[in-house]
């Protein structure tokens, strides 16, 4: 079985809403996607790229058609705990520092799924170092010692180390996906990278 990767930042609503696919394709394929933290930020600066919101603000008709694609994901899927966050865009240096601490202090699932849910089911303000803490506390997480790890140089460095990584293999944006070394972008991959993986078992 080749490796399978979700490279996300958890400032993309696709990325959530790839996140909570995951699980059933996991469940049908027997495989487990290993979760890669990069940096938006970082990607979009490597790349030249920007955020839709941004790159086709200005082009008739494409953000509506968007909207119409995420509408017709989100009923597909039952997803109907999605909000789109009030404070959006958050900016996600922490709690992508903190993905990979959680990684290092072995709570990296719990995490992400508590911060995902922070970001788009009860539109928290994730960039606030205050409401950042006091979630992960609510979540029964270590706070402190995220917090604190988050905040090392090695941390630090392995985020950026993973989003140059990431960059070199092809990587403008999130979600982006690999099977092994084929790069697949966007949740409306998913179905392509299912049939990778059932490929290549």
């Amino acid at each position: 079985m080749k490796n399978v990767q979700f490279h996300f930042d958890f400032g993309s609503p696709n990325a959530y809403l790839a996140h909570k696919v995951i699980p059933a394709i996991e469940q049908r394929t027997g495989v487990r996607f290993d979760y890669v933290p990069v940096l938006l930020g970082g990607v979009f600066k490597m790349t030249g790229n920007q955020s839709p919101a941004t790159a086709f603000a200005g082009i008739k008709n494409k953000p509506d058609y968007d909207r119409i694609e995420m509408r017709r994901f989100i009923a597909r899927h039952g997803l109907e705990s999605f909000r789109m966050n009030p404070h959006f865009p958050v900016n996600t240096l922490q709690i992508m520092r903190g993905a990979v601490a959680a990684q290092v202090a072995g709570v990296s699932e719990a995490y992400i799924g508590e911060v995902f849910a922070d970001m788009w089911e009860r539109g928290q303000k994730m960039d606030d170092p205050d409401v950042l803490r006091a979630r992960l506390d609510a979540a029964g997480l270590p706070a402190q010692e995220l917090i604190r790890l988050s905040q090392t140089d090695e941390i630090k460095a392995t985020l950026l180390r993973n989003t140059e990584d990431s960059v070199a293999r092809g990587t403008f944006g999130s979600p982006t996906f690999f099977v092994g070394d084929e790069i697949f972008f966007g949740k409306d991959r998913l179905r392509e990278v299912e049939e990778e993986i059932v490929k290549t078992a």
